[in-house]
């Protein structure tokens, strides 16, 4: 797979996006909020992630509080989180499971040990 263009959402559309996105590169990580709401996650550059609708987001920090963790009050799903990669750059992580007609589970995702962190 390369890259491609997607779209994605939350459940009720209030919070919806597009996205350029590579999904031979996905993760799941096993920290105590992605272990707890099964997330397959794509991390992209701030500037290949666009909202197409920006509904009202409810904003979670936890631990480091380096990722701005962005869910949709009405039905709750985080479909992004904002933050910064190693290198400082601006990134989005984009919620695999929001986006349409892909199926995160077929996907060969590496596992990320971000309970040790």
């Amino acid at each position: 797979m390369t890259r491609q263009h997607y779209k994605g959402s939350c459940q009720c559309g209030s919070v919806a996006y597009e996205v350029d996105a590579d999904l031979d590169q996905t993760f799941t990580c096993n920290c105590s909020r992605c272990q707890r709401l099964g997330f397959v996650l794509a991390f992209v550059p701030r500037a290949d992630f666009h909202l197409t609708s920006d509904g009202p987001v409810t904003e979670y920090l936890f631990n480091r509080k380096q990722i701005h963790h962005r869910f949709c009050p009405t039905c709750g799903v985080e479909s992004y989180a904002f933050g910064t990669g190693p290198d400082g750059a601006e990134m989005v992580a984009v919620n695999v499971n929001c986006l349409e007609g892909v199926d995160p589970r077929g996907l060969a995702s590496q596992a990320v040990d971000g309970a040790s962190y």
